[in-house]
């Protein structure tokens, strides 16, 4: 008699309706995981959650104890990978408490009730923001964490609290820092759908679409090759597979680690520009202005570890085929340029 194999554990996503968490459940499924999404759609799409991924889509907050007293206790859950996050910089820094509040307390609430469950294993989604202004390039792991807005300094304090909670609960952890998560979903079914939408691929290809006049390069002067800054642009797909990798490991026991995420590459302003030109066939307007305070000419991290101990490999590290990906997504979800 043929024994089948045991299908994989649940996981719970944590804001997985929205932009990387949606690509993570993709990646999950095809894995073979079971998925329970929880979102409260403050950023999050339904649509995606019940439609495209076919998810279950429970609704509600990190910060909701009872809720999520109730969700491990009905679910049998072997690890939780947690998107929940407010994520835009230059609203840190003018509603710091917004950031600290659900950042940091919906986490710890979150952690909390992960423990009591008997869950101990956690994937964390962090970011190169907690680095600051980089001494070096590539960032290595090591470098020091300095972060230069709440955004940064919220999920620097998560870290904090991950390690502490390692050592005096046994916790289990995999951080990942990402750099400049982009593209879509190779297939179509998920992708970038901010709003507002502050990412500069977006951007680009709404004026492509023509559902923005312009495009802003914050300072055309410096100390690059062509003038503009350099950014670290990593596929959502990948990055998302890396967090299957992270699961799959901890599961197998692995210890806790931290792991930068990017491609290793950096692509200038002016290059994405001329890429996604080339690539829409569109003209795109471009309005040069002064640099903003704050940012680095060059982020870009170095992938050597997250290669070495997870195996992990980027599949769509060429800058054309992240954006001709986007292009697809935008196309399908915002509608066909004008002829």
């Amino acid at each position: 008699m043929k024994v089948m194999p045991a299908s994989k554990p649940t996981i719970l996503v944590t804001g997985g309706a929205g932009y990387i968490g949606s690509h993570a459940v993709l990646a999950l499924q095809r894995q073979g995981y079971d998925v329970a999404i929880l979102d409260n759609l403050v950023y999050g799409h339904r649509d995606i959650a019940e439609r495209a991924l076919k998810a279950e889509l429970i609704v509600g907050d990190t910060s909701d104890r009872a809720l999520l007293d109730r969700l491990f206790a009905e679910r049998d859950i072997a690890a939780v990978m947690h998107f929940a996050a407010f994520a835009y910089v230059g609203e840190s820094v003018a509603q710091p408490a917004k950031y600290y509040r659900n950042n940091v307390v919906g986490t710890l609430t979150l952690l909390e009730a992960m423990l009591a469950a008997g869950v101990k294993s956690f994937v964390f989604s962090s970011t190169c923001a907690t680095y600051g202004v980089p001494d070096a390039i590539p960032i290595p792991e090591t470098h020091p964490q300095r972060p230069i807005n709440p955004y940064g300094s919220s999920k620097l304090m998560v870290e904090r609290i991950l390690s502490d909670f390692a050592t005096a609960y046994g916790l289990r952890y995999v951080i990942f820092r990402y750099f400049n998560a982009a593209g879509a979903d190779p297939h179509g079914l998920t992708g970038e759908d901010h709003a507002p939408e502050t990412h500069l691929i977006p951007l680009i290809l709404f004026a492509a679409l023509g559902k923005r006049p312009s495009i802003s390069i914050y300072g055309t002067d410096y100390d690059t090759p062509d003038g503009t800054c350099i950014r670290d642009y990593i596929h959502v797909s990948d990055l998302a597979s890396a967090h299957v990798l992270g699961v799959d490991y901890l599961l197998d026991g692995g210890v806790s680690e931290i792991f930068n995420l990017g491609n290793g590459n950096g692509f200038s302003v002016r290059e994405t520009i001329e890429t996604a030109r080339r690539l829409t066939e569109r003209e795109i307007h471009v309005i040069e202005g002064a640099r903003r305070p704050g940012d680095p000419p060059v982020l870009v991290g170095s992938s050597q570890k997250v290669r070495g101990i997870l195996g992990w490999q980027p599949q769509y590290a060429d800058l054309k085929l992240i954006l001709s990906h986007a292009w697809q997504w935008h196309q399908k979800r915002h509608g066909m340029p004008a002829s």
